[in-house]
């Protein structure tokens, strides 16, 4: 086994959709890993979701600092891909920002305490690609501006990563990577269900007959997790972003069109919404009004980066999604 194999990996996040694959990932990998769960009496849960391995499962809230110098104690990498949710409806934008935002700053901190040698952080396409004036091509470069009118989540995530950007140049360590995904699709691990994976599980469902004319970058969650591991120890991934999306940006009725021609099913979105029906739509549904501005723009998202430096490769977008659905519990296929 080599060195970095020696080395504990803390996975932040366990339980969610991409902590748990690449919880699964690591194990798989022969790497010995920890990972925090709010509430340990999920251990199981996670455990019976990732598979055989060296596994340890802690509590450590994103809210609060108990924990998390114990999380981090004895540990050589941290993939950071926990991302908090305030329960129920938020009254305001800072209920999702500020966790965010300080939850990653937290485990960076705990991360630099405990001689950390690298913190992969998961962010999103989310903090590149929702700028005010939508570009044809997105690159590391972009940014989206905290200050234009997203919804909180967006925000959240530009500011969360512009946050521990600025945490590692201040605090002198560790060195930071920045994985920003777009959609992430594929199987399921466990029973709770991601945004991405409930849409689609909505559309077999015959939940969303008609769907809006826009156009989002896919990438599966499998092919997200590599990349973590990659940039987790490449020499040249320190100090870095990297998109990830494969192929080609899809529209909604694409991904039903994927589903109809892989897997089949009952219900299937087979029309769009016009562009008024849209801004109609978009004077009640906060949804809408931030999709105004994209209508039927197929945006390119670069990942040139990912692969020329890391040699990271990516499953066809056909076969994420039909892997998505027929991973579903009691999937209605045809």
């Amino acid at each position: 086994m080599n060195d970095d194999k020696r080395s504990v990996v803390l996975v932040t996040g366990g339980t969610g959709y991409l902590g748990g694959h690449a919880v699964a990932r690591l194990l798989a990998d022969g790497y010995r890993v920890r990972t925090t769960v709010r509430d340990l009496g999920r251990a199981g849960e996670v455990r019976a979701a990732v598979g055989p391995g060296d596994l340890e499962v802690v509590a450590a809230d994103l809210g609060a600092d108990a924990g998390w110098a114990e999380a981090a104690a004895g540990v050589g990498y941290v993939l950071h891909v926990a991302s908090p949710f305030p329960p129920g409806s938020p009254e305001t934008d800072d209920e999702v920002i500020r966790p965010a935002r300080d939850g990653a700053v937290r485990v960076l901190a705990a991360a630099r305490e405990a001689g950390v040698r690298r913190v992969v952080l998961t962010s999103s396409f989310a903090a590149v690609g929702y700028g005010a004036t939508p570009r044809e091509e997105y690159t590391e470069a972009d940014w989206t501006d905290p200050a234009d009118p997203n919804s909180a989540y967006i925000r959240s995530k530009v500011v969360a990563e512009r946050a521990a950007w600025a945490q590692v140049r201040s605090a002198g360590g560790p060195e930071l990577a920045v994985i920003n995904p777009a959609g992430i699709f594929g199987p399921v691990l466990g029973g709770r269900l991601s945004s991405s994976v409930a849409l689609v599980r909505a559309m077999l469902d015959g939940a969303m007959p008609v769907v809006p004319p826009l156009y989002f970058g896919v990438v599966d969650v499998r092919d997200v997790a590599d990349l973590h591991v990659r940039a987790m120890t490449h020499p040249r991934a320190a100090g870095e972003r990297f998109l990830a999306a494969a192929g080609k940006s899809i529209s909604f009725l694409g991904m039903a069109r994927i589903l109809a021609e892989t897997v089949g099913g009952d219900g299937l979105p087979t029309r769009e919404l016009t562009a008024e029906q849209v801004r109609a739509a978009a004077e009640t549904d906060p949804a809408m009004r931030e999709a105004l501005g994209r209508l039927g723009r197929v945006p390119v998202i670069r990942t040139d980066k990912a692969r020329s430096v890391l040699g990271w490769r990516t499953r066809p977008v056909a076969e994420t999604i039909a892997d998505t659905a027929r991973s579903l519990p009691a999937a209605r296929l045809g």
